[in-house]
């Protein structure tokens, strides 16, 4: 009958082989040491980390949540502009590529728009370019200049594909696993299926490296260093020889008044920079700050963001630690399980949304969608003890669309006769989601709200200095230094 040592598969791995010669023995016997002193030294250094860990401050944790396209991504650069400047300076030659992306999305749009209205009707192309000469809904068509821009202008959206395939595989510095290399197969594969969607990569993806030369790192604060500039798939130079025709496009009045007719609002989403298009299309371009902050890439998944926050004074620092979960209706049950533990949460209601729907659910107005969001997290008890701050943002679009003559009350009856200006609607939006808090909080709480434009650099620095400071104060009185 067998031992218990032999039955055990553990011990039958360990066991040494079978007529092992001495030279044989002496080598493996240096090599298990050599293995357990590399095990001791790890098993070292992380008590060392956790040992420092316990006399490091706590870090602040905070959850962004808010719906999609609500600002989170952005509000996320500022506070990394305001915490970590270089950090955030040294990812511009990535951003360059994300605005490229951008701006072919945009063309494309325009592009299937014109396409949708040739499909509804078999009609030849007329000479004539002016949206003032057409009297009818029905004579809205594409002309000959169109049409011949679209032609010239497909080379421009064959990049995209170029871009995408670029950010579904980045170059690593090592070796894959299979694992990986099977899930960018099908990433990519995605890709060319799907070329009509918003571009989506995973949160757990470093798609930054994707696009930084080889060998220079997050250390190098130089954008010329930083991008690859003589690659043979660059789209910098196509981009900069179709800027032309892509100017005429957006120009054009039959493309304003058909995008105007289909419902799309190219100026209110994120990532528009077909006004600055000789600036975004430059040969040897570098992304701004402002650029980079209105640059859209969606991402996949919950993502945590580490910075640190450091006193007027230098003398305290703090790790903020953000965790920013997607806002579709599909991910929203996701949330729950961040709600524990939470130091602050920032809520975003883009509030120049109001009359718009859900890309998900057209029956459904985004502002009112916002507010039901807002509704359902000052009530959770699990949040009873949570600090709350929330964003009215997109004041500025707000703005825009009621000087133009848009009116809030026809999307929002109960508003009434009040006026349709900006100062009387945003009073009006504010006091509602403040009702919403008082209602449904289960214990008292105060309300920290901001009226807030998150690419607006200068003003929105205000408002995070103002955060910060309040951040700070929640945590010294939470760990009893303060009263």
């Amino acid at each position: 009958m067998r031992s218990v040592e032999e039955m055990d598969p553990i011990s039958v791995a360990l066991a040494p082989p079978q007529n092992e010669s001495p030279e044989v023995r002496q080598t493996r016997i240096l090599m298990e040491r050599a293995a357990k002193a590399a095990s001791d030294e790890i098993d070292a250094q992380l008590n060392r980390e956790r040992q420092q860990a316990k006399r490091l401050p706590k870090a602040v944790k905070i959850l962004l949540l808010g719906q999609s396209e609500s600002g989170k991504s952005t509000t996320l650069k500022n506070f990394q502009l305001m915490c970590e400047p270089k950090a955030f300076t040294s990812e511009r030659a990535s951003w360059r590529a994300i605005i490229q992306l951008n701006v072919i999305r945009s063309v494309r749009i325009i592009l299937d728009a014109l396409m949708a209205v040739s499909a509804t009707r078999d009609f030849a192309p007329t000479p004539r370019s002016s949206y003032s000469s057409y009297a009818s809904r029905d004579s809205l068509r594409p002309d000959s200049e169109l049409l011949a821009l679209r032609i010239r202008l497909l080379s421009v959206l064959e990049l995209e594909d170029v871009l995408k395939r670029r950010l579904a595989t980045p170059e690593p510095e090592c070796e894959l696993p299979p694992s990986s290399v099977a899930q960018i197969s099908t990433i990519s594969t995605m890709f060319r299926r799907r070329t009509n969607k918003e571009v989506a990569v995973n949160s757990s993806v470093e798609w930054k490296s994707a696009f930084m030369r080889d060998g220079v790192g997050r250390q190098s604060l130089d954008t010329e260093n930083g991008v690859d500039w003589e690659r043979e798939d660059d789209p910098g130079p196509m981009l900069h020889a179709r800027c032309e025709d892509m100017q005429k496009l957006w120009g054009h009045s039959t493309v304003r008044a058909i995008l105007e007719r289909q419902g799309i609002r190219l100026q209110e989403s994120p990532g528009f920079f077909l006004d600055e298009l000789e600036v975004v299309t430059s040969l040897r371009y570098a992304p701004t700050d402002d650029h980079i902050l209105r640059a859209r890439l969606k991402t996949l998944g919950v993502s945590e963001h580490r910075m640190h926050l450091t006193d007027p004074n230098g003398a305290i620092t703090r790790e903020l630690r953000f965790f920013d979960v997607g806002g579709q209706r599909s991910m929203r049950a996701k949330w729950v399980p961040y709600f524990d533990d939470m130091d602050a949460i920032i809520f975003l209601a883009p509030i120049s949304a109001f009359d718009q729907t859900l890309a998900e659910d057209p029956s459904v107005n985004r502002l009112a969608d916002s507010a039901e969001i807002w509704r359902s997290i000052t009530s959770n008890k699990i949040l009873e003890k949570t600090n709350m701050i929330i964003f009215l943002n997109k004041v500025d679009i707000l703005e825009v669309k009621l000087a133009s003559g848009i009116r809030f009350a026809d999307h929002f009856p109960n508003y009434g006769r009040r006026p349709n200006d900006y100062d009387s609607v945003s009073r009006y939006i504010r006091k509602h989601f403040q009702a919403i808090l008082k209602q449904s909080s289960p214990s008292p709480r105060m309300f920290y709200c901001h009226l807030t434009n998150v690419i607006d650099t200068k003003s929105t620095a205000f408002v995070l200095a103002g955060i910060q400071d309040m951040l700070m104060r929640f945590h010294l009185k939470e760990s009893q230094l303060i009263l």
